[in-house]
Formats: C-alpha cells, structure tokens, sequence
C-alpha cells in the first residue's frame, strides 16, 4: 500500500489533489481511498489531506501516520507544521516551491525530495495559483504511481470542459519542470 499525505492551506486544493489523485489510480485498476482532516475551517489555514493507493481494497480508515510520499503545497507551512512526521525513511517529498530554502532544506530527513514551482504553473496556465492539479502532474512524475494521461482524464471528469483544460495544462506544465 502507497499512504501519501498531502499538506496545504485551505484554498490551495490539497483536498482536491487527493480525490483527484484516487480518481486518477482507480482508471489504472488500483484501490484508493481520499479524505481530508480539517481544524480551523477557513481560507488560509493549513489543511491536510491524504490518499490511499493499492492493488487490493483497502480496508484501513484512519489518517495517515507513516506516509511513503508527503506532498506540500506550500512550502510557508514548515515554519508551523511538522511536514515530516513520521515519513518513512525511504520516503519522497515533493515540495511547490521556486527553490527549497535552507530551512525547509535542514528540516528534511530525506534525499528523495522533489521541488516544483507548481504555482507559477498554475498561474500560467489558469491565471490563479490554485496548485491542486499542477502538483498532480509534477507527482505523476516524481513517484510514477499514476500516469499523466490518468491524471488529465481525473480533470476532464471533475472539471467543466474550459476549467479542465486549464488544469490538464497546469499538470502538465509543472510535469515538464519537476526537478528532481
């Protein structure tokens, strides 16, 4: 099983990258699983959301304690959320970020961290930086656990027909500028 745990601040679309993500696996054959945990319910707060991802059901239901992939949305959070608890120690983290700074750099356990500037994607390619599928396509390439084409298929089945194409364009952006 693939545990992923997704940090943002409500707004950003940590919420939406998991159900999105879940869709996106079960078009492979895969089980997944997506829910959110809210504290403070409010635009700006931080949000945390988590995915499941295996090829047999899935029949655990509580949060994420031990993810295989943390997935940040905004790289501000580090500062005040503890993004690395209990990530395993082989684990990935892809971070939204024009550069991973010293701080968030020295409170990383791992090597295998991946840094995209998915809001400059989004911005781009929607004109608001709502990094909810640019992060999908920057994971799809990061970790492999999905295919883009099931990513932008998720989109064009959650979205109206002129918002998806922003965001199948957004995910592919941050796709094409992931770096590793």
């Amino acid at each position: 099983m693939i545990e992923i745990r997704f940090h943002g601040r409500g707004g950003q679309g940590a919420v939406t990258s998991s159900d999105l993500l879940a869709k996106a696996v079960a078009y492979e054959g895969k089980f997944s699983q997506a829910f959110p945990f809210f504290g403070v319910e409010r635009r700006g707060a931080p949000v945390t959301s988590f995915c499941r991802i295996d090829d047999e059901r899935i029949r655990l239901h509580q949060q994420v304690y031990s993810p295989d992939i943390v997935v940040v949305l905004d790289a501000g959070l580090v500062s005040s959320v503890d993004l690395c608890a209990g990530l395993k120690t082989d684990g990935k983290m892809l971070v939204n970020t024009k550069a991973l700074s010293a701080e968030c750099r020295a409170k990383i356990p791992t090597n295998n961290v991946f840094v995209v500037d998915a809001s400059a994607a989004a911005q781009e390619a929607m004109g608001v930086p709502i990094v909810s599928a640019a992060i999908l396509g920057a994971l799809s390439r990061a970790t492999m656990i999905v295919r883009l084409d099931s990513v932008k298929r998720a989109i064009d089945e959650t979205f109206p027909p002129a918002i998806a194409e922003k965001n199948k364009l957004a995910a592919q952006l941050a796709y094409d500028r992931l770096v590793v």
